[in-house]
């Protein structure tokens, strides 16, 4: 009887913050010798470096948020000859990660076509919109996806991938809008285009469509 309420306490709640900005290099390009400077800064667990991250965070909930995630790759050649005594350790960007500020937990979120490299990712409530390429990288999908949903909600070819070499170059950043809920894409060779998201449906809202509602 006396450990009975031990059983019911509540789980034990843990301190989610930030650490300080810092600069690193982040190499680009085909040949990847150009570099752009990222900042970056250190997700905190109860005082524990966790991941680092780039870019403002976007909050889902009141309890959960979302935060692209940043890492350090091996960048050392393994051909049985030693480059040096020291590993090489280059930056790269990764996925979203879904950040619980209860339980601390920090998990992938699941984005279909998506590409850290050359996809900019608009957020909006639990939807993410933004520009993937197909598996060979040859094809752009204009994307909207739902947290928790498996298939999204939105995947349309709007052409082929360009021949630039830059991140973010998969297409401009989506932007959202309130009322109905709304995305715009804006590829780089065709006209842009808007659609509307209704629960699990998307409607097509075209040019004139939007002039009439004016």
């Amino acid at each position: 009887m006396l450990f009975c309420p031990m059983l019911f306490a509540a789980p034990k709640q843990h301190v989610v913050g930030f650490g300080k900005w810092t600069t690193v290099k982040w190499f680009v390009g085909e040949d990847e010798t150009h570099s752009l400077e990222v900042k970056i800064r250190p997700l905190m667990v109860d005082g524990r470096n966790k991941e680092f991250t780039v870019g403002p965070a976007h909050d889902v909930t009141e309890r959960t948020f979302v935060m692209q995630r940043m890492f350090r790759l091996n960048d050392s050649l393994d051909n049985g000859e030693q480059e040096s005594r020291s590993a090489r350790w280059r930056w790269e960007r990764g996925g979203w990660l879904l950040v619980d500020r209860i339980t601390g937990k920090a998990q992938p979120v699941p984005l279909p076509a998506f590409d850290a490299y050359y996809s900019t990712v608009s957020w909006f409530r639990d939807y993410a919109a933004y520009c993937g390429l197909s598996d060979d990288g040859k094809k752009v999908f204009a994307m909207v996806a739902q947290m928790g949903k498996r298939k999204p909600v939105l995947k349309k070819p709007i052409g082929d991938a360009s021949d630039a070499d830059l991140p973010d170059s998969a297409c401009s950043t989506p932007v959202w809008q309130r009322r109905p809920s709304r995305v715009t894409f804006a590829p780089k060779n065709d006209p842009r285009f808007t659609y509307t998201v209704r629960s699990h449906a998307v409607g097509l809202v075209s040019e004139d469509d939007e002039a009439g509602e004016e």
